[in-house]
């Protein structure tokens, strides 16, 4: 990827690659930055070396420098709890962690000797556990986990600059000034964002999260968040269907966006029609994408050329699927297998676990997933039946049934041992299960039935599992009213 950027930067040298909060650098600054701090950190090449900071131009300065020194690279989320750290550093076998000094990584993780490397940021040694990585491992992303013990999936440089070119050719963006709203250690802001700007000649305006006035998860600012992009006036944006909503409802409610946008890019989880064709008519270029971290990032796209609003668009050009049985394969840029997992390994056929079609022009349609598992509007992966066995630990609920795919937080149908159980008691309740969550999969409202699921009732298989489809169905106007109907119609 490094020596591609390089090659831009003859061209570029005294543009704007990336603009910080405070500070910025030059394309031919970021090279010589990228060449100084590949040198500092040759004692690490080969090994596991782990990344905790939050967005700016020096975030993007390590990632090319760990490419260069041949480091496997580990972004960790900020929205990860203290478990999913630990056991992310610790499945990948991280020898350190470069991060800020008095952040809260010293009292997560067993840090040991400290080294300045880079302006205000720090390395940190650990002691380590063996991993088993597959071969050409150049970089370990974790998502956001549909569990307490999310997996690692392993990718190569080259991977990632598969998807950056493709998506290059396709969208056709030159010289773009583009916004990145989500966190580097997200896989689509890091591939679809920064390295599609960088290989184009762009600026990448790599912003912290106060200044966004988000921080990737549930926290949302929209005055600051809107003010920032009246101030820097982007020409490309990538959205989860969360965010899309709050720039449609805040042009319907008077605000005008900037004439410099010219694409949107929105995925994450499904976005809904509706909303797509709302954003249209306000004048918004968003275009629905659809994507992995086991294909490092985007699959599929739709563009102003090519769109099909419904569809997740059309494949990248390096991509194949086939539907079989009604689910999706992958073939073409699957990834090198998860961390310590040899048997998933070097699979050239990924089973991506949707349920979907291809339409007879080429579309790839998302029709859902072949397991229980729940994506927030913010992209969060959330397997329900882990937020259920927590709060039911507990012992005061007999029932618990959580939703939140494709809304903004999760809630749940609850259902006590004891029916003289006070509203407070579980609240409580709940609240102490949330202290142990990450704030994505913790319960945000929660309604109280008024009698227990049941098998007779058809809310319950014969082993006693929800049917979680029939539930929601049966429970609608309970549910829209946690959401507000608004939300629950998109």
């Amino acid at each position: 990827m490094f020596s591609q950027i390089k090659m831009v930067a003859k061209q570029a040298g005294n543009n704007v690659a990336l603009m910080g909060d405070a500070h910025s650098y030059s394309y031919n600054e970021l090279v010589s930055s990228v060449e100084k701090l590949a040198e500092q950190l040759k004692p690490f090449k080969h090994q596991v070396v782990a990344l905790y900071i939050d967005n700016c131009p020096e975030w993007i300065v390590i990632d090319l420098a760990c490419q260069m020194a041949d480091i496997k690279l580990l972004p960790l989320p900020a929205f990860f709890s203290d478990l999913q750290l630990k056991h992310a550093v610790k499945e990948a076998g991280a020898k350190a962690v470069i991060h800020l000094q008095g952040d809260r990584l010293p009292d997560v993780l067993e840090l040991q000797y400290n080294s300045d490397i880079y302006r205000k940021f720090t390395i940190s040694t650990m002691v380590i556990n063996l991993s088993k990585l597959p071969d050409q491992t150049a970089k370990i992303t974790f998502t956001s986990g549909s569990t307490g013990e999310p997996k690692g999936a392993c990718l190569s440089n080259q991977q990632q600059l598969s998807v950056a070119t493709a998506l290059q050719s396709m969208v056709s963006l030159k010289a773009n000034k583009h916004l990145a709203l989500l966190p580097f250690s997200t896989l689509l802001e890091n591939v679809a964002g920064v390295y599609l700007t960088l290989l184009s000649g762009g600026s990448v305006l790599a912003l912290s999260q106060q200044t966004l006035g988000f921080n990737g998860s549930s926290g949302l600012d929209i005055k600051t968040l809107l003010r920032t992009i009246d101030t820097h006036q982007p020409s490309s944006l990538i959205l989860l269907p969360e965010l899309l909503l709050v720039l449609v409802k805040s042009i319907e409610n008077g605000w005008q966006p900037p004439p410099s946008l010219e694409f949107i890019a929105v995925g994450g989880s499904k976005v809904s029609p509706v909303l797509l064709n709302r954003a249209k008519q306000l004048g918004l270029p968003v275009y629905e994408g659809y994507g992995l971290s086991e294909c490092s990032s985007v699959v599929s796209l739709n563009t102003s050329v090519k769109e099909k609003i419904g569809s997740v668009g059309k494949p990248l050009k390096h991509v194949s699927i086939k539907v079989d049985g009604g689910e999706i394969f992958i073939s073409g840029n699957t990834f090198l297998g998860y961390v310590n997992q040899p048997g998933t390994w070097n699979q050239k056929l990924l089973d991506t676990g949707d349920i979907g079609h291809v339409d007879d022009d080429g579309y790839l349609y998302i029709d859902g997933r072949k397991k229980n598992l729940l994506i927030s509007s913010f992209g969060r992966n959330i397997n329900p039946e882990w937020v259920e066995s927590c709060l039911l630990s507990n012992g005061l609920l007999k029932q618990c049934v959580v939703f939140g795919d494709s809304k903004p937080f999760c809630t749940a149908l609850l259902y006590p041992f004891n029916t003289s159980a006070s509203v407070d008691e579980i609240q409580q309740c709940v609240d102490s299960n949330n202290a142990t969550l990450p704030d994505y999969a913790q319960i945000k409202k929660w309604h109280l039935l008024s009698h227990p699921l049941t098998v007779g009732s058809g809310l319950l298989t014969a082993n006693g599992r929800p049917k979680r489809v029939a539930i929601q169905g049966f429970y609608q106007s309970e549910l829209a009213a946690l959401y507000g109907s608004e939300l629950m119609a998109l």
